[in-house]
């Protein structure tokens, strides 16, 4: 029984994103083309590889085509399955990555007690991922991360650094909705979340062509406490 004070409405089932899906699968590989240069991306993937041993089992959380993570962790001998809703981008994905696993699924189908179960792992990338979820929302996402992690797993995410809840935005011809918080607000969220924060850092970055302004990306570094 999902308690429904602490899960709102994931305990009625999965929300309703049909429209970010249908946007970013009609996108397609276009969004690696308009974000060529991931350093930000590539560094917390880096410190993953670096903390984890080999054949450790890891979930890209909203994975889109798989570049450049799932990829980067795939090459470094763990075990990766990905997550993402675009059917588009997994289709990509799955070429791209072929060593790794990927499922079309929202991260309510992951909450404890939800219709999908993919066992724990040792670590989890949320890149760019929360974003995409209202406020609301993302407490919820961080207690299913917290479930899906071993004791002690580690937690690399990042987000953009904006005053925003489920705000639309142009994005390369479409229109998406996202949320994002202040720095000292998005560290309070994830803390509360049940996360240990081991590093921090920030870009600023411009997409190669894009209708989207210069964005301060925040990428954290962490680790399940409880």
């Amino acid at each position: 029984m999902i308690d429904k004070t602490v899960w709102g409405g994931y305990e009625s089932g999965r929300p309703d994103r049909s429209g970010q899906a249908e946007a970013f699968d009609a996108i397609g590989d276009r969004y690696d083309e308009a974000f060529p240069h991931k350093e930000g991306q590539f560094s917390a993937g880096l410190w993953l590889v670096d903390t984890l041993p080999p054949g450790s089992r890891v979930l890209d959380l909203g994975c889109g085509t798989g570049l450049p993570t799932a990829r980067q962790l795939s090459d470094a001998a763990f075990d990766v399955v990905g997550v993402d809703l675009s059917a588009g981008m997994l289709e990509l994905a799955r070429t791209y990555v072929p060593g790794a696993v990927f499922h079309q699924l929202d991260i309510a189908d992951l909450r404890p007690g939800g219709p999908v179960r993919l066992g724990r792992f040792d670590a989890v990338a949320a890149f760019f991922s929360l974003l995409m979820l209202p406020r609301a929302e993302i407490p919820h996402a961080l207690r299913t991360i917290h479930h899906l992690l071993v004791p002690g797993g580690l937690f690399a995410l990042s987000m953009v650094e904006a005053d925003v809840d489920d705000f639309s935005i142009p994005f390369l011809g479409f229109t998406i909705r996202v949320s994002g918080y202040l720095r000292e607000d998005l560290l309070h969220v994830i803390e509360s979340g049940g996360f240990e924060i081991v590093k921090e850092f920030s870009y600023t970055y411009a997409p190669a062509f894009s209708d989207v302004p210069p964005e301060e990306q925040v990428f954290l570094c962490c680790r399940r406490t409880g």
